[in-house]
């Protein structure tokens, strides 16, 4: 990577500004228009709008945090419930193993307790902004350009958490619960828009291939199929890309 080609803020708390500005737009607009639906869901659901804060206060996970919900609208016992929220959330491990070590790429010594907080903030909108932009960021500025990102994205989401629950009376039911589906459109989104890592490229066509045929083999396991089938055939066909490339060069 060329020198001019990385982002420099001047200091770690320009860092820090510029991510509460890149939170700002698009990113706490989506994931704030899904945290309405999933304030809606709370009330719908009979639960008091403490119990939504919670969640989106501890959890800060949509799907896992919807899982919770339907599982206590099922009568599930707390068990079930855990074990549902835990496979939900799984996805969560490699991105936090994946992006911490870039984000820390700048930092010295052990793991401090700021890192552990910042790594339960890391969800699906942050590790694909973070993904994209990280790289290209002073080493030293990348942890606080995403402490600013995701501590906007979470409190923007509390607040919609609130909204929604206030504002279910008002709008359409299908309207309201419909936005909850807004989040992962824009991180597909996000990830189309930057196709030119082959990689991803890879993982987005034979995942969208496969999707919807394991989806009719298993309706409970294809979508954790396609995920780890998609990634382990284009991490496949990315190394077999460079190592013939290095051959070459040799």
């Amino acid at each position: 990577m060329q020198s001019e080609d990385i982002e420099d803020f001047g200091s770690r708390g320009g860092a820090r500004r510029h991510g509460v500005l890149a939170a700002l737009g698009m990113p706490a607009l989506v994931l704030g228009a899904s945290y309405l639906g999933f304030g809606a869901l709370i009330r719908e659901s009979h639960l008091g709008l403490d119990a939504g804060l919670a969640s989106t206060t501890v959890g800060w996970a949509l799907p896992g945090q919807i899982v919770l919900v339907e599982a206590f609208a099922a009568g599930a016992s707390l068990l079930s419930a855990t074990l549902a929220v835990l496979l939900t959330n799984a996805r969560l491990l490699p991105m936090v193993a994946s992006l911490m070590p870039i984000l820390r790429a700048g930092e010295h010594g052990k793991p401090r307790l700021r890192h552990y907080l910042i790594a339960h903030l890391i969800a699906i909108t942050g590790f694909a902004i973070a993904m994209q932009r990280a790289p290209r960021i002073a080493a030293t500025q990348r942890l606080p350009f995403y402490e600013g990102f995701a501590v906007t994205l979470w409190l923007s989401t509390i607040i919609a958490t609130a909204l929604g629950f206030v504002l279910a009376g008002w709008v359409p039911r299908p309207v309201t619960l419909g936005f909850v589906f807004l989040n992962p459109l824009y991180f597909m989104l996000v990830f189309v828009a930057d196709l030119r890592h082959r990689l991803r490229a890879w993982a987005l066509i034979i995942g969208a291939a496969l999707g919807p045929c394991l989806h009719l083999v298993s309706a409970d396991w294809g979508l954790l199929a396609t995920g780890l089938i998609a990634g382990t055939v284009a991490y496949l066909i990315d190394a077999r890309r460079r190592s013939g490339h290095q051959g070459w060069r040799r």
